[in-house]
């Protein structure tokens, strides 16, 4: 998937006309690309229209004007679009009490190492890679970023809508899977077809 370029986001004026219908047409989009896993986390994979989203809002919101402010958003967000025959999600772990942030995200402590989450399609399963440098020892973020390579033949099972699809958690103090709603599924589809 081709990365973004300045050149793609609009100027602040020109992106206030379109917010509005910009904004509902990613929202509806990323319907297709939201999922629960358990109660507790949720993966919503990205591609280069959800990044450019992301990219006007920050723009928008942090009222980046400057070329080399807005050269550095762009390549910071940029990391999180997939390449060839790559998948890329924002990991969310929810913690919905605002008191107990820090108990609650200390059991999820490691899930960015080893083989905490996959892909699994029929027999088939592909591990997430985890960014590097969002925990330390004693603290870790409750929003992540994973990527899963994704060889031909997992692609091509893909496909088979007859073959059960699923995302995977398997962490000492988190294990939970979900099904891969076909909507879902041919929107990944989508990203693995793109050069």
């Amino acid at each position: 998937m081709r990365p973004l370029t300045v050149q793609d986001v609009a100027p602040a004026d020109e992106y206030e006309r379109i917010r509005s219908d910009f904004r509902q047409r990613v929202i509806a989009f990323k319907k297709h690309r939201r999922i629960s896993v358990g109660d507790f986390v949720t993966l919503v994979f990205e591609n280069r229209e959800t990044i450019l989203f992301q990219i006007q809002e920050m723009v928008r919101a942090e009222r980046i004007l400057a070329p080399e402010r807005l050269q550095e958003e762009v390549d910071t967000y940029n990391e999180q679009i997939p390449g060839a025959g790559e998948l890329s999600a924002t990991f969310f772990i929810e913690v919905t009490d605002s008191t107990k942030v820090k108990p609650f995200l200390d059991l999820f402590q490691g899930i960015d190492r080893g083989q905490a989450v996959a892909i699994r399609v029929g027999s088939h399963v592909v591990d997430g890679v985890f960014e590097q440098g969002r925990s330390k020892d004693d603290k870790i973020s409750a929003v992540q970023y994973v990527r899963f390579t994704v060889p031909d033949t997992v692609r091509v099972a893909m496909q088979d809508y007859g073959i059960p699809m699923e995302l995977l958690v398997d962490h000492p103090r988190y294990q939970a899977r979900a099904t891969v709603p076909d909507a879902m599924r041919a929107s990944l589809l989508e990203d693995l077809e793109v050069a």
